[in-house]
């Protein structure tokens, strides 16, 4: 109601908004209508004149020239030819009395010209008048039908309004009516709630007892479960030790409790002491009596029934490893006898490689050193696999042994003479050597090409070297040599004509 009322309200402001400005139209319109009328009026008044100063200018046009006209011909036709002076003063005179006519004709052009720029001018304010009249007309037309439009919803405001008004009763009637219900149900609640809490308690003390009764049954039937278990147990049990005392001693069950039973008296255990009588029954002792044995069953450990098979199987296994291990030993005693046999033949071998070597040492070693010693010593005679071999060599007017305290050209002579005891005690079919006398000075070099003679009665030597005495006492010399192309070449020459050895 209220938003209708604001509507209705805005509406009734523009309304009179509206109606205002069509009244404003309104008087517009009738002033333009009336200065249009004025202006109709005045054009009408100026076409009048317009057309009666037209008349008035042919007149005066066609009067002036019939007076021309007459005026010329009386002068012409009174001496015209005779008096030539005459002629052109009846001209002059008549351009006299055309002058007037002529002034007063640019007037009347003038004045019409005037005329037509006002009626012009009114046409043109006619036609503003009649465009801003037909916009003003059109506007009142639009403010009458918004106005019509507006009292149309005017109308349907105030039948809304009068609806809202009665539905607005209806709603008081239907909010009254609901807060009746409202406070009805709120004291029925009130009531249904007042009996869920009884309800409530009574159910939660139903529930309890009800929990109460249920866990005292279930230790009912627990217990009447165990003890039904338990007299199975008992049950099965005392079958199994009638079956276990019919089996394994032949003794049933009836004469087991005469021999055996509580009433018959207990014998004493094997450690007691002697003397001691048997005692009565008593269940409290024998329970501890059984508990000592299962004790002692217990550390004995579970009975393996297997352990006679497992017993054979190892024993087997054990017979098998004996011999395998009695092969081993066998074997090892047979290879400790051929290591043996090969480290005696080893030192045999080398004992007498060495004796060789050594014997040809000292005499090759003063040949090439006159005068001088030398010898081969073992490091540790006593183990001939493990032995070194040390030279010593003194040349002569010299008292060091040691090598490392002779000169180069020292040092290579023995190092030569080392090698030619080992070519001597154990002969090769050929043998190479590189450049080995290239430190020795002529008088060695001598010496150590006898040497060469004397190896080369048993085997073939190929000696790489520079010298040219070395050279000389060769059977063949072959050499690289560049061509004058650049590309090496090799050459060959003999030198004897006997074979070479």
């Amino acid at each position: 109601m209220r938003q209708a009322d604001s509507g209705a309200s805005e509406i009734s402001g523009r309304l009179g908004r509206l109606a205002g400005a069509a009244r404003a139209a309104t008087d517009e319109v009738r002033r333009l209508e009336e200065a249009i009328d004025s202006a109709r009026q005045a054009g009408e008044k100026d076409l009048a004149r317009l057309t009666e100063l037209s008349g008035k200018l042919a007149e005066a046009e066609a009067e002036a020239t019939d007076q021309a006209t007459a005026q010329a011909a009386a002068l012409a036709g009174d001496d015209g030819a005779a008096h030539p002076e005459g002629a052109d003063g009846a001209g002059r005179t008549a351009a006299a009395a055309k002058e007037p006519l002529a002034q007063r004709c640019t007037m009347a052009r003038n004045t019409e010209m005037e005329a037509r720029l006002e009626v012009r001018t009114v046409e043109e304010r006619l036609r503003a008048i009649a465009g801003r009249a037909d916009t003003l007309v059109a506007a009142a037309v639009a403010e009458r039908e918004a106005r019509e439009r507006a009292e149309g919803r005017r109308a349907q405001r105030a039948a809304q309004a009068a609806v809202a008004r009665a539905v607005a009763r209806g709603a008081r009637m239907a909010v009254a009516s609901a807060e009746r219900s409202l406070e009805d149900a709120l004291a029925r609640r009130a009531a249904a709630e007042t009996a869920t809490a009884e309800g409530a308690e009574e159910l939660k003390g139903v529930r309890a007892r009800v929990r109460e009764l249920a866990t005292e049954l279930d230790t009912v039937v627990s217990t009447a479960h165990g003890t039904e278990i338990a007299r199975a147990e008992h049950r099965l049990r005392l079958e199994q030790m009638e079956a276990h005392a019919v089996e394994e001693f032949g003794v049933q069950a009836a004469q087991l409790v005469a021999d055996y039973g509580p009433d018959v008296p207990i014998p004493p255990p094997p450690d007691a002491a002697e003397g001691q009588l048997p005692a009565s029954y008593d269940r409290a002792v024998q329970e501890r009596r059984a508990d000592a044995a299962q004790r002692d069953l217990v550390k004995l450990g579970k009975v393996n029934p297997l352990a006679l098979e497992e017993y054979a199987a190892l024993q087997e296994r054990h017979a098998f490893l004996a011999t395998q291990l009695e092969d081993l030993k066998k074997t090892r005693r047979d290879l400790l006898t051929v290591v043996k046999e090969v480290d005696d033949r080893v030192q045999e071998v080398f004992a007498a490689a060495y004796a060789d070597t050594a014997r040809e040492f000292e005499q090759i070693f003063s040949r090439l050193f006159p005068g001088g010693q030398g010898r081969l010593v073992l490091t540790e005679p006593d183990d001939m696999l493990a032995t070194g071999i040390e030279v010593e060599a003194r040349p002569p007017g010299k008292k060091v042994k040691r090598l490392s305290l002779l000169s180069g050209g020292e040092r290579s002579l023995t190092a030569i003479a080392f090698l030619c005891a080992i070519f001597k005690a154990r002969p090769s079919p050929f043998y190479v050597l590189d450049e080995v006398e290239a430190a020795l000075d002529d008088t060695n070099l001598q010496r150590l090409l006898v040497i060469f003679s004397e190896l080369r009665e048993s085997s073939q030597l190929i000696v790489v070297t520079h010298q040219r005495r070395t050279m000389e006492v060769a059977d063949a010399l072959y050499g690289v040599s560049m061509r004058g192309d650049g590309v090496s070449a090799v050459v060959s020459q003999r030198l004897s004509e006997r074979e070479p050895a």
